[in-house]
């Protein structure tokens, strides 16, 4: 099986911003010599995001003849988001775009700097989930580039086995687990605040049981109707706490990294470790096994009949307001290519997918990490919901730093849940939000 690219660390920006790195430009109204319509894409510049963005590029040149696609390339991180804003509010962006979708793709103010795809045919073919992710206003503005990421628990599967462990689908299940790994001299949770974004995992993988509970809780979030020092919404700070007073991290959890945790869980000596699934391109190579003996699960909640998962949709392509005429025409017959299971083949073709593709009749290949076919058990059965990201534009930034603290004790998860209930005010405030 070939290995993807480990993807770089600008790929978290659900959780966390990446590095930037240096792009390439090239003339966004340059016309090919064969007379066919060219559109140019901007995207960021990162390993995984160019391979997969040449795939769609190179499959729909070869599908047709009248159109043809480039890709330029812009630097990730804090950098690349500037150069999407400037572009957008100077009217120099290329044909189409990639970018987040979620709430950063809210930020852009859509409905001024991007075209609604809301009447294309083509909106019925993707995951719904990703479609709430990329509306605004009830228009929908995007199309899914990459797939989808899930929030979760990696579990060590030699381990369970030989002590007789089940996967849990309640939190009482997965603390009795834990007591039992304990008793076998093996850490039950791996922690590494030394990567301080991988803290928030307890509270944000929890957001599908805060919406079992609460269906409309993102709404009346947004509308500064609903707390997370409040039920449901605090049980995830709660759990963070929980694991930590009963004494189940590993002993280095203050300043262990990403690497370190991953390295700990396929070689046995700790058993789970909350995380995002785009990291599973991380850990196969740091033991023989890895691929087949890493399992996933969604974070467990209070009843086990709604055990189910927290997602990621994956960042978008848009056109941007300022393509017309026949650019337009054409942007919109590549997005219609892109929402098919031939653009999935395609980017399955350049890389290993680490999660489904959020396009109706795409299929994942056999033989991929086992942890990506758990994951994919949850979509084929539709037990997920939305990362809150993906349904309100409110979003704090200091959330990684007061789950450090909740995790390691310093705070309690009370204290914590009313910190980060504080730290968003000033973002929902400059979004004009009303309530706030």
């Amino acid at each position: 099986m070939r290995r993807a690219a480990v993807i770089a660390a600008a790929s978290i920006s659900a959780l966390a911003l990446g590095a930037c790195s240096a792009g390439s430009l090239v003339n966004p109204t340059e016309s090919s010599s064969e007379g066919k319509t060219t559109l140019t894409i901007l995207m960021d510049s990162s390993t995984q995001t160019t391979t997969q963005g040449q795939a769609l590029a190179d499959g729909f040149n070869a599908s047709q003849d009248e159109i043809e696609v480039k890709i330029e390339t812009r630097p990730e991180g804090t950098d690349g988001d500037n150069v999407v804003k400037t572009r957008l509010a100077t009217g120099e962006m290329t044909d189409l775009f990639q970018y987040n979708s979620g709430s950063l793709m809210q930020a852009l103010d859509p409905a001024t700097n991007m075209v609604s795809l809301t009447d294309q045919d083509f909106v019925a073919n993707l995951d719904e989930s990703f479609v709430t992710s990329v509306t605004a206003d009830e228009q929908v503005y995007g199309v899914p580039f990459g797939q989808l990421m899930a929030g979760g628990i990696y579990y060590n599967k030699k381990v369970y086995a030989d002590l007789g462990l089940s996967v849990p689908k309640t939190w009482d299940e997965f603390m009795a687990n834990n007591a039992k790994i304990e008793e076998a001299g093996i850490d039950p949770v791996i922690q590494t605040y030394g990567d301080t974004w991988t803290s928030q995992l307890f509270v944000l993988a929890d957001f599908h049981n805060v919406l079992s509970e609460q269906p409309d809780w993102a709404e009346k979030y947004t509308a500064n109707q609903a707390k997370y020092v409040d039920e449901p919404a605090i049980k995830g700070f709660e759990r963070l706490q929980e694991v930590y007073d009963a004494g189940y991290l590993n002993k280095d959890f203050a300043s262990a990294k990403l690497t370190q945790g991953l390295q700990q869980l396929v070689d046995g000596t700790g058993a789970q470790y909350p995380s995002l699934t785009f990291t599973i391109t991380s850990y196969l190579e740091l033991a023989d096994d890895a691929a087949e003996n890493i399992g996933f699960f969604a974070q467990p909640g209070d009843d086990a009949a709604t055990n189910g998962l927290t997602s990621w949709s994956p960042a978008a392509l848009y056109i941007p307001s300022t393509t017309t005429g026949d650019k337009l025409d054409a942007a919109k017959k590549f997005l219609a290519w892109v929402a098919t299971p031939e653009a999935c083949d395609a980017q399955t073709a350049a890389m290993d997918p680490t999660g489904p593709y959020a396009v109706k009749g795409c299929t994942l290949p056999d033989g991929l990490p086992a942890a990506v076919t758990d994951m994919q058990a949850y979509y084929d059965n539709g037990n997920v919901s939305p990362a809150l990201e993906f349904l309100s534009a409110v979003k704090g930034p200091n959330l990684e730093k007061i789950t450090v603290e909740v995790g390691s004790g310093i705070t309690t998860a009370a204290d914590g849940a009313a910190r980060y209930d504080e730290d968003v005010k000033k973002q929902a405030q400059q979004l004009g939000l009303e309530g706030w």
